[in-house]
């Protein structure tokens, strides 16, 4: 099951849901639609093929129900597990179903409001949960020897230091990361994927364009990036609104004035400056000039 099908059984069953309402619907980023490349880790089928005996019937039935289950959480309450049982299996198999178009229609129009409501809900309960609790993790993990923090309150560590000039944020960079929250989930790395990401710095998140200006080649070091640095209220696939994030990163090369390799496939950066996969990129109105760190 990929993350591309996830999105999208999870956005048309929503879109369901909501068809015919009246109320205005805010659409997520594109970057919420896209497959994260990160999430393209080898997975053992002979595992799943175990779990399900060799039955693809099964397989397929039973992943595409967790992705319907996943997209409908937040209305646990509100609905009838075998009523939506009833509904799906009669649907599915092309059966008479209780209800006529015209009578769905009348039900998606009440349910549509309901279910933006308690979605809109659960998303700012959960970005309110993960500001409060990536404040807290910065405000301890600033206390760390060897951790520094510059004037926009990017947190950074040196691994190791290299050598040579620091790329500007017109230059293209290769690089090589992992990605993770705060409780050590990791959501992306470059090196799961046994390739390296070439990328502009003036088509990242603003804590990578800051954070990797004070690199130079063949240095590694960890960012630790608050959510207004990151993604802010805005969920991406495995990562949640308001979620601080730390990248382990090691600068391999500064290529001036190069485009990514059109081979490289990664959660973080766009390809082209309308392509946004994972992070986005922040608008032209809102590149600040860098600022300098504060040693500690």
């Amino acid at each position: 099951m990929t993350q591309f099908l996830r999105k999208t059984l999870a956005v048309a069953v929503l879109m369901a849901l909501t068809a015919g309402s009246a109320a205005a619907v805010d659409n997520k980023p594109a970057a919420a639609a896209q497959p994260a490349a990160g999430a393209s880790k080898p997975v053992d089928n002979s595992a799943i093929d175990a779990k399900f005996k060799g039955d693809k019937k099964a397989e397929y039935g039973y992943a595409l129900g967790m992705d319907i289950g996943k997209s409908l959480h937040f209305l646990k309450d509100e609905i009838d597990l075998n009523s939506l049982f009833q509904g799906l299996q009669a649907a599915i198999k092309g059966e008479k179903t209780l209800l006529d178009d015209a009578e769905l229609g009348a039900i998606r129009q009440e349910l549509g409001p309901k279910a933006q409501s308690l979605g809109a809900a659960q998303a700012k309960e959960e970005a309110e949960k993960n500001q409060k609790e990536g404040d807290e993790y910065l405000a301890k993990n600033k206390a760390r020897k060897g951790v520094k923090v510059t004037d926009s309150g990017l947190q950074y560590e040196v691994i190791k230091e290299g050598s040579g000039a620091h790329p500007k944020p017109t230059d293209t960079v290769k690089v090589d990361y992992t990605g993770t929250k705060i409780d050590g989930t990791k959501f992306d790395s470059s090196i799961d994927r046994g390739q390296p990401l070439t990328l502009p710095l003036n088509g990242v998140i603003p804590g990578w364009t800051e954070g990797l200006q004070l690199m130079t080649p063949g240095s590694e070091y960890k960012f630790y990036i608050p959510a207004k640095l990151a993604y802010g209220p805005r969920a991406q696939q495995g990562i949640g609104p308001n979620s601080t994030l730390i990248f382990d990163v090691r600068l391999l090369a500064i290529e001036p004035g190069a485009q990514p390799a059109a081979g490289d496939k990664a959660a973080i950066v766009p390809s082209k400056p309308n392509d946004t996969k994972a992070i986005v990129p922040p608008k032209p109105s809102d590149t600040k000039k860098q600022d300098k760190p504060a040693q500690k």
